[in-house]
């Protein structure tokens, strides 16, 4: 696992600062993932190196975050973020420091971090730097603060639901006092941006314990200063692979009003669309999908639909074949596959345009749909005389 591409380009930066006299570690989620033998795909190094300093041992970087001491360093394995050893200063926004100072000390730098799980560095040669317990920690599948509690959840309102975004993605318990902290400066997330919550819900939603994070959510006090309705029983089996489903089960659990409440999240507009297209079908699947339902819907969000049926475990006519199964059977996937457009009704009709040529195409589809009319030409047309060209 740590043979990939980033971690080979992790450790050749490391051996170039080492050459040139300097202290370099990895450290950060890579350390921890690489303890739960978790695939790793950043793998940041830290450094007692001043970051000019940094750029004089390369030959190539990229300044992304230099005032924060952060240096992007391109090896030939890949680029890798070299960050100086820093501590912070006062923390005025519940966010972010106004000030960091850069040290030598790697004690200093990890003591900063959100969790001890967190803080820890691994050296080239394979040791652990754990001042914390953190190493301990994984073993015993905790999520602590490193220090103080409190004074890390002040510092930054947003370690509170990282802690239990974790819980959800590793499976981790909270331990009392971190929980505690939580609560007692639950009301601090409101000072956080949206686009960052929603960030770490779309991550909880993905983790292997979503019902247990929920569970946390109320019992922190952070569920009554999140939008929205968090309750807990209606996520007990819940589990998926792909946020998008997470975000239009969540849709579906507000009712009515679920439209601005996720908008509160800044929700892209693809991700309101396959939320709204989840909730329509699954609002339509109580009486039975229609060939129609099976045309106007991708199989993801049908998919989706059916399983949330499930989870609520209502009396509804389940599809008996594979969605994937009845969408081949229909006659056609899309509406460019018409062989029919509104250039051929008017021509064929001589009537000037209007409502009416969009309501014909819809009713011509719908019997496509049905197998009532083969999707040919000569077949339509046809059939549009018999009908009528605003009656059909």
């Amino acid at each position: 696992m740590q043979n990939n591409k980033e971690w080979q380009a992790a450790y050749a930066v490391i051996e170039q600062l080492e050459q040139a006299g300097f202290e370099a570690v990895i450290v950060g989620g890579a350390v921890r993932d690489a303890l739960l033998q978790r695939p790793a795909h950043d793998v940041d190094v830290a450094t007692n190196a001043m970051p000019e300093e940094v750029k004089t041992v390369f030959q190539r970087t990229i300044d992304i975050g230099i005032q924060h001491g952060t240096v992007l360093v391109i090896v030939p394995a890949g680029p890798v973020e070299v960050t100086t050893y820093r501590t912070d200063g006062e923390y005025m926004d519940h966010r972010r420091p106004e000030q960091v100072y850069f040290v030598r000390s790697l004690k200093e730098d990890l003591q900063r971090r959100d969790f001890t799980m967190n803080a820890i560095a691994l050296r080239q040669d394979g040791s652990f730097v754990d001042f914390y317990g953190g190493v301990q920690d994984i073993e015993q599948r905790v999520i602590r603060a490193v220090g103080e509690p409190q004074q890390r959840f002040a510092e930054d309102a947003l370690r509170m639901l990282r802690a239990i975004r974790f819980s959800a993605q590793l499976g981790f318990t909270i331990t009392a006092d971190t929980l505690a902290a939580i609560q007692y400066q639950a009301a601090d997330i409101a000072f956080i941006a949206r686009e960052r919550i929603k960030a770490e819900l779309d991550k909880l939603w993905i983790g292997q314990a979503v019902y247990s994070a929920i569970v946390n959510l109320e019992d922190s006090g952070l569920a009554a200063y999140l939008t929205g309705d968090f309750y807990a029983e209606d996520w007990r089996s819940f589990n998926t692979e792909n946020q998008l489903v997470g975000w239009a089960y969540f849709a579906l659990l507000q009712g009515a009003g679920w439209q601005e409440i996720l908008r509160d999240y800044r929700l892209s507009n693809k991700e309101m669309a396959f939320a709204k297209a989840v909730v329509t079908a699954f609002e339509a699947l109580k009486s039975g999908w229609t060939n129609q339902h099976y045309f106007m819907y991708t199989e993801q969000a049908l998919e989706a639909a059916r399983y949330f049926a499930q989870l609520r475990q209502l009396n509804v006519p389940y599809p008996q074949q594979s969605i994937h199964e009845l969408q081949a059977q229909l006659p056609l996937r899309h509406k460019q596959e018409l062989v029919v457009n509104g250039a051929d009704l008017l021509k064929w009709s001589g009537k000037k345009g209007g409502p009416w040529v969009k309501a014909t195409l819809e009713a011509m589809l719908q019997a496509i749909l049905q197998h009532e009319l083969p999707n040919d030409r000569q077949q339509i047309k046809k059939w549009l005389e018999h009908n009528g060209f605003d009656k059909a």
